[in-house]
């Protein structure tokens, strides 16, 4: 089996906080410092023109073209990031299928809660009188223009149809994510196929595999540049925004952050611990009491990533198996995205609330595939939660026009929740390599239990039945 090393992990962890290091603060400092100027800008300067003719709504402009540059880049961003996944990690059979199965359960339990406290409590409806305000949208127009405010109204079956590619291209034309993993996995296997074996790989294909991995890379390094520009966008928007509806924009936005904690905490507190104590055999006290500096890491750092030696060493603490521990966490990691998807989902479901979509039950699936089929995409990327919320809210019907304005004003509390999500995501990794463990330790006791009647049907004068 071919799992990375620990000592491999510090150089992946630089990488996840290089946007985070310009001009010498963090990214959520700056994304802080963004939202007290826009504010102050366009509480003091409303929709009057200033220095030239320049209006704050210039600003909101400015600030939605940064974002619509971020969901543009995405898409082949996720396509590279899978199929170098594909091809440059290798797994035997039983480890990978327990880890894919462990970790489709997870999220599954995830999405459920969020579709639960989404349709239940239904948060985004807090939004639905202040919409136009918000996001601006057309004079005289309303949600139910949108071209797809109909989402949802065809059976399943067609609804999943809709988002299986057309044509090789279609899928980057229409920011359909769906399509583009498909699409990416299809290659992938392909190429996997193509390359051989790891031990003696057919050397035609590898070319195609380097350029590959090449491009990954510089789409990594384009993305660390918008990223830089995001406090900027959010400065415009806030401006903008605050200017024409003033500061009871604010007012709104705390109902989306509880929203998103409560199904976030609930997974993380209620579901993980439960699971590891019935199934893993390790209490509460264990799993966190002896998992909190993992988790109090991620939430410091706000990287799941670079949080992988802490996370194996709480995991020695607890006596998971170093196989296990290095599978979940460093190769399980790129799967292992409870946290993102659920956020993802959520959001997109708490928008389109606001919007006054009426989304049928496999319309908000189709949410929840794209969420966890982002994520996967996205594993390891800095910011990964921002670079995913736009083409899950395309995912969800939303114009662009709505995306683009609302991300920036989810990016004022987004701070606190992306250090949440990172938190959720390593609890989760520590669960995964818990049920591993737990998973080879009763192997050996079921072949012997399998073994036992065997050697006794085999002693002399004993005839089988």
């Amino acid at each position: 089996m071919t799992i990375p090393d620990q000592s491999q992990q510090p150089a992946a962890s630089s990488d996840a906080h290089e946007p985070s290091s310009a001009f010498g603060l963090p990214l959520y400092t700056q994304v802080l410092i963004a939202v007290i100027c826009g504010t102050a800008v366009g509480a003091l300067l409303g929709q009057e023109p200033y220095l030239g003719g320049l209006r704050n709504e210039h600003l909101g402009r400015l600030g939605m073209f940064i974002i619509l540059l971020l969901k543009t880049l995405a898409i082949p961003l996720i396509f590279f990031a899978v199929l170098d996944a594909f091809v440059s990690t290798i797994l035997p059979l039983r480890q990978g299928t327990r880890l894919l199965v462990i970790c489709l359960i997870n999220v599954s339990v995830a999405m459920t809660i969020g579709l639960v406290i989404m349709n239940v409590w239904q948060p985004g409806l807090s939004w639905s009188s202040h919409v136009d305000e918000l996001l601006n949208l057309a004079p005289g127009a309303t949600p139910s223009d949108s071209p797809r405010a109909g989402a949802g109204s065809g059976t399943p079956l067609e609804e999943i149809a809709s988002y299986i590619p057309r044509t090789m291209l279609q899928p980057f034309t229409s920011s359909n994510v769906i399509g583009v993993v498909i699409l990416a996995l299809v290659l992938g296997a392909l190429l996997r196929r193509l390359r051989g074996p790891e031990e003696a790989p057919r050397h035609s294909v590898e070319p195609v595999v380097r350029a590959i991995e090449r491009i990954y890379r510089w789409l990594v390094r384009v993305l660390w540049w918008i990223i830089r520009l995001v406090p900027l966008a959010v400065f415009g928007v806030l401006a903008s925004i605050v200017g024409r509806v003033g500061l009871g924009v604010f007012s709104a936005v705390w109902i989306f952050l509880a929203a998103i904690l409560v199904g976030l905490l609930f997974h993380a507190f209620v579901y993980y611990p439960l699971v590891a104590w019935l199934v893993g055999k390790k209490s509460p006290r264990i799993y966190i009491g002896k998992g909190a500096d993992a988790v109090m890491t991620a939430v410091s750092c706000n990287s799941s990533l670079a949080t992988v030696p802490v996370t194996l060493r709480c995991l020695e603490r607890m006596n998971v198996s170093p196989q296990s521990a290095r599978l979940a966490a460093c190769v399980g990691t790129n799967l292992n995205n409870d946290g993102v998807t659920l956020y993802e989902a959520m959001a997109a479901l708490f928008l389109a609330q606001a919007l006054g979509y009426e989304l049928s039950m496999g319309h908000q699936l189709l949410i929840v595939v794209a969420s966890i089929m982002a994520g996967i995409g996205v594993a390891g990327i800095p910011e990964a939660g921002l670079i995913v919320l736009p083409l899950v809210l395309s995912a969800a019907g939303l114009p662009n026009a709505v995306i683009a304005a609302a991300i920036p004003l989810i990016m004022t509390v987004d701070w606190i929740l992306a250090r949440v999500r990172s938190g959720v995501n390593v609890m989760s990794d520590m669960l995964v390599a818990i049920l591993l463990h737990e998973l080879e330790m009763r192997q050996p006791t079921e072949m012997q239990a399998i073994a036992q009647p065997q050697r006794e049907q085999s002693k002399p004068g004993i005839v089988p039945e």
